[in-house]
Order: structure tokens, then C-alpha cells, then sequence
């Protein structure tokens, strides 16, 4: 995006080394396919000041079909396979309500937030995340010389 344009030019003078925070903006906002589906539902919760949880509702999936990418701040929630293949002979399936197509889900995710753990459990997928302060980014009082 040209940089004259960004809706984040009225902040630059008032900040100090974030540009690439602005640049990830303006990708975000130039990548409405990517946010623009609704499917598969989610929700993102803060549990508290350092943990959030990702719960992405996946019936009809199981932890094989399923494939979760972290790639340059971005997590991805994505299935392998195309859509099943349904057997209509053999499992007696009449009406199949629940999709099982192809989907890619994906969330940015800041420098300092870590995955720790993942759990597909009765149709919904829990991605655990935590906020990683390094002490040199702690609060501190600065010695005045």
C-alpha cells in the first residue's frame, strides 16, 4: 500500500519504531478474503492479562484433519484434505448438514505471543496462547544522572 495513503500516517508522528505494526495493519486491511468468511465460527477470549484462548467450532472434524500453521505472527487454522468423502452406501447418512468443506481461518498474532498448547474436544478447537513479556520490555524506573 503507498505508504502517502495508510490511514496510519496521523500516528507516525507520535510513535517511534512502529512501523512494521502499521505495515501489518495495512496487509490485514488489503487481505479481506482472508477475513472476510464466515466459516468456521470462532472466539477469541482474554482469560487474563498474559493468556488468551482461540476456540474454533469444528464439528465433524477430527485432530487428523486438522492442521494448525504459526508463520511470521500469523496462525492459521486450516483442514488437510478437501472435503470428505461421504460413503452414503455404508454410513446411512439422508441429510448431511454438517459442512465439512475446505477452510483456512486466519489470526494475526503479536511478536511477543506464544502457542502453548492445542485441543480438539467435542467439536471445538482450543488454541491456548500466552503473552511473553521479556524483562527488558518490564516496566523500570530510568536512573537520572
Amino acid at each position: 500500500m503507498n505508504r502517502n495513503l495508510s490511514v496510519w500516517n496521523s500516528l507516525r508522528p507520535f510513535s517511534v519504531g512502529f512501523d512494521s505494526i502499521f505495515d501489518e495493519f495495512d496487509r490485514m486491511l488489503e487481505s479481506s478474503d482472508r477475513y472476510s468468511s464466515n466459516y468456521p465460527p470462532y472466539n477469541i477470549k482474554r482469560l487474563s492479562d498474559i493468556n488468551y484462548k482461540i476456540e474454533v467450532a469444528l464439528a465433524g472434524y477430527s485432530k487428523d484433519d486438522i492442521e494448525i500453521e504459526l508463520k511470521e505472527n500469523t496462525l492459521t487454522v486450516r483442514n488437510k484434505q478437501s472435503e470428505k468423502t461421504i460413503d452414503e452406501k455404508g454410513n446411512g447418512v439422508i441429510h448431511k448438514g454438517i459442512s465439512t468443506r475446505q477452510f483456512e481461518r486466519s489470526f494475526t498474532i503479536s511478536e511477543d505471543i506464544q502457542v502453548k498448547e492445542a485441543e480438539l474436544k467435542n467439536g471445538l478447537l482450543s488454541i491456548d496462547l500466552e503473552r511473553i513479556i521479556p524483562e527488558e520490555k518490564k516496566s523500570r524506573l530510568i536512573n537520572i544522572n
